[in-house]
């Protein structure tokens, strides 16, 4: 925490060999310790969760994610086929009528929206775009931000669930339009700020337009990521202006593409062999599990979520970029995360960046002293917790990493004080140094991974895991955990070093 990226001492390759190989040791036997508890309560796991049949023969799978299956089953049922729709109307109107793109895939989105979630089901949508719209007008940023957060609020009142529910033959129709309007509320709230922010008249009716293309926009509509509206509107409108008659857009679609059905079985694989997300939602097998299998599980749940977001973001931005859009970049490696701020700044780089210019620079951020940095920083967690919906364990998830990015910043102000400075530069090696920074984010990175399991398994989770490394493990499950965490952070420093 000491020195910036480019600042960092490179440690001999012999050091960063046994990095890798303890680090990528660790990950294989903590898996195969988990897939052997996995097969030993197989049947009991069987009966309490109902382990589907598995893709290969003689294999069971599990299917508790809601996520993955949620959004799995969506794309065999329209959304893959919606989203190659999406791609081969842009490629035709780029071709052969390049001003008629945005039009015309503003008309798609809105019909394939429709297709899935209904006439009343995009009229709600709709009627918040109208509203929100309306706002931005009087070009009152508070005023947005009330309005828009009252749209949002509507999420969860019980009677308008109730109707809404009514609507759909199937409760994942339903959560298919809560996830709508959800993405579809940060859009809202990009465009109302722009349009608070932007000086000079605006023509409402071609604003209209942008805003109707910028929701929806069909690879991002339900799901994301996030792109700005004013970023969205800059690049769509290069983009329109003609066909760069690229010859390499079918080499990169298949790459693309290929990766994407990598990561996709890699995924489908993991919950195969390794039944993490049944066994995390069962506290009597969280609390016999082998230390080995139960550090499994942790890298498990993290890595599966990684993957989730590879392949859930992955076409997506792949159709966004033959669109020549400029999305943000793929979640980075969760084992190579070595802290709270690189986490938010490296897995969801969309939020991230709206989070930034929409709610952290605006309250201040960094540029007015420690204490409005740390409210714009509490604030931009209090808001993805309240978006995510609020419920208890996501208050505790977002606690624990404002307090881990108020913890890291501040140990980061303390190293680069010029007394401190001159202490360690006088006294320590740069490789030393380089392995001191190491350590702390070790412990940052134990910290990091316990948020993430309150986030993706829930408070029982969190707790079972801190007991029983760190209360009852502290002088024998703790210290080697640490080490391989030591291990895992000098391959991110090392990364981030020497960015690719």
């Amino acid at each position: 925490m000491t020195k910036s990226k480019g600042q960092l001492a490179p440690l001999p390759w012999t050091e960063m060999l046994a990095y890798w190989v303890l680090s990528f040791g660790s990950h294989l036997y903590s898996f195969y310790q988990l897939h052997i508890f996995s097969k030993e309560h197989e049947a009991g796991l069987e009966r309490e969760f109902q382990l589907e049949k598995g893709l290969a023969k003689g294999f069971k799978r599990d299917p508790s994610d809601f996520e993955w299956t949620f959004w799995t089953e969506w794309a065999k049922k329209s959304l893959l086929w919606t989203l190659i729709g999406h791609g081969a109307i842009s490629k035709l109107t780029s071709t052969f009528y390049p001003k008629l793109k945005v039009p015309a895939l503003t008309m798609y989105g809105l019909l394939a929206a429709s297709g899935v979630l209904g006439v009343r089901g995009v009229s709600v949508l709709l009627v918040h775009l109208g509203v929100s719209f309306s706002v931005a007008l009087l070009r009152k940023s508070a005023l947005s931000w009330a309005t828009n957060l009252l749209l949002l609020a509507t999420l969860h009142i019980r009677p308008l669930q109730e109707i809404q529910r009514g609507w759909y033959e199937s409760e994942e129709e339903y959560y298919l339009l809560l996830f709508s309007v959800a993405v579809c509320g940060l859009r809202f709230i990009s465009f109302s700020l722009e349009r608070c922010w932007s000086p000079g008249e605006r023509r409402g009716a071609l604003e209209l337009c942008w805003l109707l293309s910028y929701t929806f926009y069909h690879p991002f509509f339900f799901n994301g990521p996030i792109i700005t509206y004013r970023d969205y509107v800059e690049q769509m409108r290069r983009s329109s202006e003609g066909c760069d008659g690229d010859k390499s857009v079918f080499s990169y679609l298949v790459l693309r593409l290929g990766r994407i059905i990598l990561w996709w079985c890699t995924a489908e694989y993991l919950i195969h062999v390794m039944y993490m997300h049944c066994i995390q939602s069962n506290e009597t097998y969280l609390e016999i599990l082998p230390p080995w299998a139960l550090g499994g599980l942790a890298l498990a749940l993290v890595q599966f979520f990684f993957l989730k977001y590879l392949v859930l973001f992955g076409l997506p931005c792949a159709l966004a970029t033959l669109d020549e859009l400029v999305p943000p970049k793929l979640p980075r490696c969760v084992s190579i995360m070595y802290s709270f701020t690189g986490m938010w700044r490296h897995f969801d780089e969309g939020l991230y960046r709206w989070l930034i210019r929409y709610i952290y620079v605006p309250l201040g951020g960094s540029r007015h002293g420690h204490l409005y940095k740390a409210l714009s920083t509490g604030l931009a967690f209090g808001f993805v917790c309240l978006w995510h919906g609020g419920h208890d364990y996501l208050q505790y998830w977002a606690l624990m990493n404002w307090a881990g990015v108020l913890v890291e910043n501040g140990l980061k102000s303390l190293f680069a004080s010029s007394v401190v400075r001159s202490i360690v530069e006088q006294n320590v090696s740069a490789a030393t140094e380089r392995r001191c920074v190491g350590l702390l984010y070790a412990f940052s990175t134990a910290m990091l991974i316990l948020s993430n399991l309150v986030f993706l398994g829930g408070i029982h989770v969190g707790r079972v895991f801190w007991k029983r490394v760190f209360i009852q493990g502290w002088s024998t499950v703790a210290p080697p955990m640490l080490a391989l965490l030591y291990c895992f952070a000098q391959i991110g420093l090392e990364r981030a070093s020497h960015p690719p």
